[in-house]
């Protein structure tokens, strides 16, 4: 597949790209047209009988045990607070109450 100027300039619109250098133009337009003969070459494989991959794996909810352990403390989570206030973080106001 052939891009042509009008494509490359409202893919480079769509991405906020500048390919406003004619070098670096006919490279990224290189650099596209073999993404697209990648593509339409794997349009060429057989895949009649091929089930579609939905999962990469045939299991099932693989899960690790959930196991508590000590985690820091709320004084050492308070040690590298810039602002604090007894046992809280002090932040700034968000919401205005006006």
């Amino acid at each position: 597949m052939k891009i042509d100027e009008a494509t490359l300039d409202r893919i480079a619109e769509l991405t906020r790209l500048d390919y406003s250098d004619p070098a670096a133009r006919q490279t990224i337009l290189a650099d596209m047209e073999r993404v697209l003969s990648f593509v339409e070459k794997l349009n060429e494989v057989d895949t009649a009988g091929v089930e579609p991959l939905i999962f990469m794996t045939d299991e099932e909810n693989v899960l690790r045990e959930d196991v508590a352990f000590p985690s820091i403390t709320k004084q050492e989570a308070l040690m590298n607070a810039p602002v604090k206030d007894s046992d809280y973080f002090k932040v700034p106001r968000v919401i205005d109450k006006g």
